[in-house]
């Protein structure tokens, strides 16, 4: 309630404020021809600092008005391609409340002489097309501050606690330098670890895909992105920082990085050790160091996928990833170099990185599985103790060839080795509390792995316009091996609660599983009008991979008796064959794309143990179209559909069955027919620079039809056997939200915000052959207020209601509940160089039908600390974290027929001192002797 009351207190306010008396207008001309300028660029300055006030474009009769201002004196700054910048200073008072500059006459800057100077301010914000620019030197940042302390002051752009970066309401995954990538796709290594000092102007724009880019055909798929300038002369030197801490408990965490820029060339190699959660840079995304589930299922066009990632899907295995889950102990580091050369012809982008990660935890899940005649409510606990060792390497290769074509490279290899160490004790019981079945396991799992990817894209451009060319082929080959050990003891007992039987299981499991894909596809553009185009595109497969798993019973020899029932050698073997034609009408202001592709598939599966084939040959329809409208440079909706053929998968016709969890064992359905799902979206962003207001909407909604569903059979031991079957009704998914914020300047520039969202799905499933219908639905909403003030404070806070409907037939049982979320922090720029600071999260969950406890918790961190030097390049802090130790990791879902609620150890309560040194020396380029 007190986060809503301080809401409240900054909303309200906002809303019983008038507007200024005063303004500007005039009218923009060549000086010539006397033709208007249609579109100029007009900004209020203010004549102190060059902070920008206001801005609008000229209208069609070359026009502008302005009347958004205070009283004050300001420049009067005029812009325009190819022309002289104009400048004027003027003043706003009580007296002279507005100013009409008249016609204002532009110069073409070819026709300036040399004894005519036009001496102007740069303009802090430039709009390039889809571009908006930002000037760095017009934003004032503190000595030794990051390219994240730089971010905070641009109009539009956040970035939160974590270093979460959201431009014009929208996320931001990439954040490059000089247009080319660094270390990957971790924003936080650019803008944690490069000076403010350093950069010349950040650009902000939607980067389009590489075909995108190139044949000029927009598919739609694009991404929010960052681009830091440097400076010429930021880019001949070197920097870096050493960060080191020691905590109670044990709680460690240390960092370095050094940074060698020269002219193209830009060598960096980082290092970290911690146990505090930071789990290193750049680890996030998992499939370009070729880690995923490890199983084998159809893409939506109609192709196998093998993934494989730690390896030994037969038993547990990790992935390399801390999902906030008990306490991790890391350790990474990373070399990454990038150069060009030949008149910026050719370049290469290299990446080396090695790290080890460990966890250890424990879990306790609680669940309750709805059946016809009633319920089985469970306890179950797990410790765990998982690590992943794992290094890659990859390069980067491009090569102009001439004006019209160009060449693309890119290998890269990764060897990993992981072990995982689990320990289950769970019970079970009825709905009217008799004892059911107890069980515990214990697993261990080895798993070694290596993988091995080149990628080769060519491109060329015909001189008819939009006439265009490419070729793609990518090899990927995928190797991994697991051994490990499974004992099961489990205790079942009869329906007045005495034991009846006990089953035990001694295993010795092994695994060794390889895949090698061939993938290429041609792709040829054809204008076939002067706005109309079409690309036909022509793309083959081939997969060849075994899978070998293993399970060998215990005797008195130890592990020799193969049980063949759980073991199996299988061969894959596809052949993918993909045509398609999308077509492109590009018109003033919208774009039309809409076509479909079409895949035939053949599959086979060998049994190398029993000689068996298992084929199956498919046809799948992908039908696509969208429309994309901009109403103004910043002001965009987008419309689509898509249509998607999902074939069952390999696991789901034919499974490999395994004991992993005797109570749970999955069979497979030859007889699966394939399911269609159409799916529409909806997305609206409007952006105003002036004002720093944006507005968003989006939405999508989809049904699939003859879907395939769980069909689970539960016995009175309470062992469950699942087969995925079709339904002849459809299954739903939607999800819709909106967002809004602006910079409220009459409140001291506090930026406001506004975020709605609701998304939820409808299933079935059966159960005992008896149908269950669920849903589950999710509504939230929240208020954001920041605030930023150079060398004084920094602020910001977020808090909101949530809503969860979790329903099932079956019972008539649910987990609906209410929740409340918010979260803010501030730091504090106090005398004599030190800084205090604190922020903190809240979260709450009431009781339900299912789950008779709330939950709620409240982590709370604060911070002091004390910079020195001239540049403050020497700083030592003081930080406790979870000051209140409530940091408790807890979890609620519904899927299928059973709701589950989970717990789990976190990182908790701990007090660090650190000292953290920047350093760098920067200057001298080629260009600035010059």
């Amino acid at each position: 309630m007190k986060y809503i009351i301080l809401l409240l207190c900054v909303f309200l306010p906002a809303t019983l404020l008038a507007q200024s008396r005063y303004g500007v207008s005039g009218m923009i001309k060549d000086s010539t021809t006397n033709q208007t300028l249609e579109n100029a660029t007009i900004a209020v300055l203010t004549a102190k600092d060059s902070i920008l006030q206001s801005f609008t474009r000229a209208k069609a009769d070359g026009s502008f008005n302005m009347n958004a201002l205070k009283r004050g004196k300001y420049i009067l700054l005029v812009s325009y391609p190819d022309y002289a910048d104009y400048a004027e200073n003027f003043e706003l008072d009580s007296v002279k409340s507005s100013k009409a500059f008249g016609r204002i006459n532009m110069i073409l800057k070819s026709k300036l002489l040399q004894e005519v100077i036009v001496k102007a301010e740069k303009a802090a914000i430039k709009i390039k097309g889809d571009t908006t620019e930002f000037n760095a030197s017009s934003f004032k940042i503190q000595p030794n501050a990051k390219v994240e302390d730089l971010l905070k002051q641009l109009p539009g752009i956040q970035v939160d606690k974590d270093g979460k970066i959201t431009a014009q309401g929208q996320a931001v995954n990439k954040v490059l330098v000089d247009g080319e990538e660094f270390f990957g796709d971790d924003p936080t290594l650019v803008t944690k670890n490069l000076r403010a000092d350093m950069v010349d102007k950040v650009q902000l724009y939607d980067k389009k895909s590489d075909q995108a880019a190139f044949t000029g055909i927009d598919d739609d798929k694009k991404a929010k992105t960052i681009n830091i300038k440097l400076k010429d002369d930021k880019k001949q030197g070197y920097f870096g920082k050493v960060d080191g801490g020691i905590g109670t408990d044990k709680y460690y965490q240390t960092q370095a990085m050094f940074n060698a820029f020269k002219a193209k060339q830009k060598l960096s190699v980082y290092g970290t050790l911690a146990n505090t959660g930071k789990t290193g840079l750049g680890w996030q995304d998992s499939q370009k160091y070729g880690s995923s589930s490890g199983n084998v299922e159809m893409m939506d066009g109609g192709g196998v996928a093998f993934y494989f990632g730690g390896g030994g899907d037969e038993l547990e295995s990790f992935d390399g990833r801390y999902n906030g889950e008990g306490i991790p102990t890391a350790k990474t580091a990373g070399v990454h170099y990038d150069t060009k050369w030949n008149k910026d012809k050719e370049s290469l982008n290299t990446n080396y990185k090695i790290g080890d990660i460990s966890i250890t935890g424990v879990k306790n899940v609680l669940s309750q599985n709805n059946l016809p005649t009633g319920t089985i409510n469970s306890n179950n606990n797990q410790s765990f103790d998982k690590s992943m060792f794992r290094q890659k390497l990859d390069a980067t290769y491009q090569l102009k060839i001439d004006t019209s074509s160009n060449l693309k490279v890119i290998v890269d290899a990764t060897t990993r080795s992981g072990k995982v160490t689990d320990s289950y004790d769970a019970t079970s019981v009825r709905g009217n509390d008799v004892l059911l079945n107890e069980s515990t396991r214990d697993i261990t799992n080895n798993t070694d792995g290596k993988v091995f990817h080149a990628n080769v894209f060519w491109n060329r451009k015909f001189k008819k316009k939009s006439r265009t060319i490419s070729f793609t082929a990518d090899e990927a080959y995928n190797e991994n091996n697991a051994r490990g050990f499974l004992n099961s003891k489990i205790n079942f007992y009869d329906s007045t609660g005495r034991f009846d039987r006990r089953q035990v299981i001694d295993q010795l499991k092994t695994e060794k599983v390889k895949s090698n894909v061939l993938k290429t596809n041609l792709a040829y553009t054809e204008p076939l009008a002067k706005n109309f185009t079409v690309v036909v595109n022509y793309g083959f497969s081939v997969n060849n991979s075994t899978s070998d798993r293993r399970s060998y019973n215990a005797s008195g020899n130890g592990y020799t008796a193969l049980d063949s029932l759980l073991s199996n050698n299988y061969e894959f073997n596809q052949l993918y064959n993909e045509g398609g034609a999308i077509f492109n009408y590009k018109g003033k202001k919208g774009t039309l794309n809409f076509g479909t592709r079409a895949a035939t598939v053949n599959y086979k599966q060998i049994d190398e143990f029993t000689d068996k084939a298992f084929k199956r040959s498919f046809v799948n329809w992908n039908p696509q179209a969208s429309y994309n409208y901009k109403f103004a440079a910043q002001t965009n909706l987008r419309v689509a559909y898509q249509g998607n053929t999902m074939q069952p998968t390999i696991n789901q016709l034919q499974p490999v069955f395994n004991n992993t969890d005797p109570l749970n064992i999955t069979i497979g359905n030859p007889n699966l027919k394939p399911s269609f799902r159409n799916e529409f979206n909806l997305n609206y962003n409007s952006y105003r620079v002036l004002t720093e207001q944006y507005v968003g909407l989006y939405g999508s909604y989809s049904f699939t039809s003859n879907p395939i569903v769980s069909n689970a059979t539960v016995d009175s031991a309470g062992r469950s056997t699942y087969q995925s079957v079709n339904f002849n009704k459809n299954a739903t998914n939607f999800y819709f939200g909106m967002y809004s914020g602006r910079k409220v300047k009459s409140l001291g520039s506090i930026n406001i915000g506004l975020n709605l969202s609701a998304n939820g799905n409808t299933a079935y499933n059966l159960i005992n052959n008896a149908i269950n219908y669920t849903k589950s639905y999710n509504y939230s909403g929240s208020l954001n207020v920041s605030k930023y003030k150079e060398k004084k404070y920094d602020l910001e806070l977020s808090a909101g209601p949530n809503y969860t409907v979790s329903e099932s037939s079956l019972q008539k049982l649910n987990n609906n509940g209410y929740g409340f979320n918010s979260s803010g922090g501030f730091n504090i720029y106090l005398p004599l160089k030190f800084q205090i600071g604190s922020d903190g999260d809240y979260q709450y969950r009431a009781k339900t039908e299912s789950f008779n406890q709330s939950f709620e918790r409240f982590t709370w961190n604060a911070r002091i600390s004390k910079t020195f030097t001239k540049q403050d390049q020497l700083k030592i802090s003081l930080a406790g974290y979870d000051l209140l130790n409530q940091n408790k990791g807890f979890d609620r879902s519904a899927y299928g027929n059973t709701l589950t609620q989970t717990t789990y150890t976190n990182i908790r309560r701990y007090f660090m001192l650190s000292l953290t040194w920047d350093f760098s020396k920067m200057g001298g380029s080629t260009q600035a002797k010059k």
